[in-house]
């Protein structure tokens, strides 16, 4: 069931344009679960890097379950212990957290850099490698920072003219 959490073209975002990303989840394993991030440009995925998040569960355990498969918009967070440290670390390049907006039952859920599971909090992790969930068991991501890097600019960029982002999570596995 995908949640439209965003309005649809022309009803909020200036000039009506929407980013539209995707993060296909292709292995759920019991502790973690590996994904590609896509950028959709008139109907064709552009590969941006690899994710990690925390597994699937019945039951959400707080800080140990990945978000619901649906469409949700992305805002920036510009307050927190997280907006500080990017603050801190990326200087000017950070204009604010990239934030997954209403999820059911979840808060504060960012996509940032980090390698394992135990880095995600049910947030989405970024990465240029990724070795298999079914190998390490907790999956892992590498070279994040650089991931973050070159795709921070794109969203951002989108956000700051006023423009929208969508995120929307499929599950393969």
């Amino acid at each position: 069931m995908l949640i439209r959490n965003y309005p649809l073209k022309g009803e909020l975002y200036l000039n009506g344009k929407i980013m539209e990303l995707e993060v296909l989840r292709v292995s759920s394993q019991e502790d973690s679960t590996s994904g590609i991030l896509f950028n959709v440009v008139d109907g064709k995925r552009e590969f941006i890097c690899y994710t990690l998040e925390d597994q699937a569960q019945d039951r959400k355990v707080m800080h140990e379950t990945r978000i619901p498969e649906g469409t949700y918009e992305l805002k920036f967070r510009t307050v927190g212990g997280h907006h500080a440290r990017y603050t801190k670390r990326y200087g000017d390049m950070h204009k604010g957290c990239l934030h997954v907006i209403d999820v059911p039952n979840f808060k504060y859920i960012l996509i940032h850099t980090g390698n394992t599971d135990d880095h995600t909090s049910g947030c989405l992790i970024v990465g240029e490698t990724q070795t298999s969930n079914r190998v390490k068991k907790d999956g892992f991501t590498g070279s994040s920072t650089k991931a973050y890097k070159d795709f921070y600019p794109m969203v951002s960029e989108v956000l700051e003219k006023g423009e929208g982002v969508t995120i929307t999570y499929i599950n393969y596995a």
